[in-house]
């Protein structure tokens, strides 16, 4: 295929190992004092911390109990100011030890992770930028901050520091996403066309939805079709064009945003075209939120899920009495055979795990790492920016701060 992405996951082979290798007794991160020691740890198991500094005892998806019940890891502490939410995440977590102070916890314990577990990326941070001054790697969920120099500043001192920072867009390492993206690697749909994107649209469509599901979208987006050149959009407020004024926070403090309708393009390589929308009025009739990924031989639809479900489409083509077209599952699609127990946010948490600690043994970056979810957020703004301007934005942003601060 000729629109192959620069950010490809690990191949299928590869990704199945390295999973066998996170989840086996025997096969735990290299701590051989030979390595870098800023990589590696001394002890046989990770020291483990989960922040939940929000005040509101408000967590992510699994984001306290990702790091629990593993060989390989030990949940050493928790931290939360909000007493209800912290007795809640130890008696979750079996954290042996909690503190009201995040920076507290990390002087006595010490962490080698930390899981950035609030919801409310407000926190995230300051959260970050202390876990990494004190030398632990970083889970963080999604969305990863509220601005692009936020994110700039903790992928800068990660760097420095040589962590790695994972981020919860867990739909990138589902096993049928993967084999998805080689498939069309491969030439599943021969070459790739458009990849068009429809958000939740709920009642927080536009640009809640946007922020809060479409980065995971946009996530997807890149793995698909690489980094976008660059964006034009409208998004509307009550049926006009927004302004700054129209900005505000929403109760998951994810950062300001406008509008209850989005509509927005991506500019790719290679003349791939992409398209997110979130439009309440078209709820009904798109139905599940996700992606239709379209090529010169065929299509496929990605139903956003833990999992996803995968489909091809299947067509008459249009007769004089009209097209039948029918969306029948992927065969080839590892899904269908996942038990039970590989499917929710437990076994979807733990293949990112699996894939951080691997890359703190390999040196190299996770797949869902802090710079890719920060590029997701970077498309987010670029729709703000190109509406505001009423023009086409070129990507990537030179601007890090929010486009619709004042």
């Amino acid at each position: 295929m000729k629109n192959h992405p620069p950010n490809s996951p690990p191949s299928r082979r590869e990704f199945l190992a390295t999973t066998a290798a996170g989840l086996a007794v025997t096969a735990l991160p290299d701590f051989s004092r030979a390595a870098d020691p800023a990589l590696a740890p001394a002890a046989t198991k990770y020291r483990a911390a989960i922040f939940g500094h929000t005040g509101r005892g408000d967590y992510g998806h699994g984001m306290d109990v990702a790091f629990s019940n593993r060989p390989d890891i030990e949940v050493v502490a928790v931290a939360d100011p909000d007493p209800a939410g912290r007795a809640k995440a130890v008696a979750r977590t079996k954290a042996p030890r909690h503190y009201a102070d995040y920076r507290e916890l990390l002087a006595q314990e010490k962490p080698q992770l930390v899981s950035l577990a609030p919801r409310h990326s407000d926190q995230h941070h300051a959260l970050g930028l202390a876990a990494l001054q004190a030398g632990a790697h970083i889970y963080s969920e999604k969305p990863f901050t509220t601005t692009l120099a936020e994110g700039d500043e903790l992928l800068a001192l990660a760097a420095q520091k040589n962590l790695r920072i994972a981020v919860a867009h867990q739909m990138r390492l589902a096993p049928n996403v993967v084999h998805l993206q080689q498939a069309i690697a491969a030439g599943l749909l021969g070459d790739l066309v458009e990849i068009r994107a429809h958000g939740k649209q709920d009642a927080r469509a536009g640009g809640e939805d946007m922020i809060v599901l479409g980065t995971h979208l946009f996530d997807l987006l890149r793995l698909f079709a690489g980094d976008p050149v660059s964006c034009s959009a409208r998004v509307l407020q009550g049926g006009r064009d927004i302004t700054p004024a129209d900005a505000h926070e929403v109760r998951d403090r994810v950062g300001l945003i406008a509008g209850d309708e989005v509509i927005a393009q991506f500019a790719f390589a290679n003349g791939v075209h992409a398209s997110f929308t979130s439009r309440a009025k078209l709820r009904e009739h798109v139905g599940h939120w996700g992606l239709d990924i379209i090529g010169t031989k065929g299509a496929a639809r990605l139903n956003a899920n833990i999992p996803p479900h995968i489909f091809l489409l299947k067509t008459t083509g249009w007769k004089t009495d009209g097209r039948a077209d029918e969306w029948r599952p992927l065969e080839t699609d590892p899904a269908l055979k996942l038990p039970a127990a590989a499917q929710g946010f437990t076994a979807a948490n733990a293949r990112v795990v699996d894939d951080l600690l691997a890359s703190i043994r390999d040196r190299r970056e996770p797949a869902c790492s802090g710079r890719n979810a920060l590029r997701a957020i970077e498309m987010v703004h670029a729709v703000y920016h190109a509406a505001l301007a009423a023009r086409r934005i070129p990507l990537p942003l030179t601007v890090r701060t929010h486009p619709l601060a004042a």
